[in-house]
């Protein structure tokens, strides 16, 4: 069985970074892709980023430059690196698992989910 498990999230003011980090255990080969999605207050859920178990990344243009996802397939620690942060980064954010990385912004294409951490970027 898949778990996940995200820790980092925090406060912190518009330009600074955070390292958000997910404990994954139980992933079979079949749950070729992990991404990272995030969710505002009323705000449907978005798919941030993605990476398959080769290392191969992909970003949602308002991120890109500034985030960036990685895999630790050893230690099965799944990370996102996010720098020049903004208010409009304010969210939930969740890690999950699924089976490719092709649609990592739509959230049905992915089966297991973290209990997500909050980050919150002040002005």
């Amino acid at each position: 069985q898949v778990q996940l498990a995200e820790s980092g999230g925090d406060s912190v003011q518009a330009g600074g970074a955070l390292r958000l980090s997910c404990a994954v255990s139980g992933v079979t080969y079949s749950q070729y892709c992990l991404a990272w999605f995030r969710q505002a207050p009323g705000k449907e859920r978005e798919g941030v980023a993605g990476v398959n178990r080769d290392g191969y990344a992909s970003y949602t243009d308002s991120v890109r430059g500034r985030f960036t996802i990685s895999r630790d397939n050893a230690r099965n620690i799944l990370y996102l690196q996010m720098n020049s942060l903004k208010p409009d980064d304010t969210a939930m954010y969740y890690c999950a698992s699924g089976r490719s990385c092709r649609y990592f912004q739509i959230p049905t294409y992915f089966t297991t989910w973290g209990q997500g951490t909050q980050v919150t970027v002040s002005s």
